[in-house]
């Protein structure tokens, strides 16, 4: 799970510069700069993928490619909680269940799964590994 997508930085007729992601098309921002622009792309393009899940619908998948396009990636602590709700929807256990596994009660999984709600690191690494994944860090240089 890579939460890493294609964006199109442009001129704003109005000013500024103008984000989109085609393949997100609910995220969309702007900045006065390219690197303020950037910088609320990161944002943008989290809040979306959590309100996509919230939604209960699947994160959509990157498929656009071409010129022009920089790559956008969410936040760790997002890709994390991300990544959390989607193992647990490919994993066929109930709420209740995932929570006897991590050794809680059931309204601590239900805050665990809210893409929304706030989950520390060590939860969520914990919530991850119940759900039979790793987590890989990868740093590469900025664009």
């Amino acid at each position: 799970m890579e939460y890493v997508f294609p964006a199109l930085i442009e001129s704003d007729p109005d000013g500024g510069y103008l984000v989109t992601f085609p393949d997100v098309p609910e995220a969309i921002t702007g900045g006065e700069t390219a690197t303020g622009a950037r910088s609320n792309a990161v944002e943008a393009l989290g809040l979306a993928l959590r309100g996509v899940l919230a939604m209960g619908r699947p994160l959509p998948l990157t498929r656009t490619r071409g010129a022009g396009l920089i790559e956008i990636a969410v936040d760790p602590t997002t890709a994390l909680k991300l990544a959390v709700v989607e193992a647990f929807n490919e994993s066929g256990l109930s709420k209740s269940e995932l929570a006897r596994r991590l050794g809680r009660v059931e309204t601590e999984a239900r805050r665990i799964l809210d893409p929304d709600h706030p989950t520390k690191l060590p939860l969520l690494q914990e919530a991850l590994a119940v759900l039979g994944k790793d987590i890989i860090v990868s740093v590469r240089d900025a664009a």
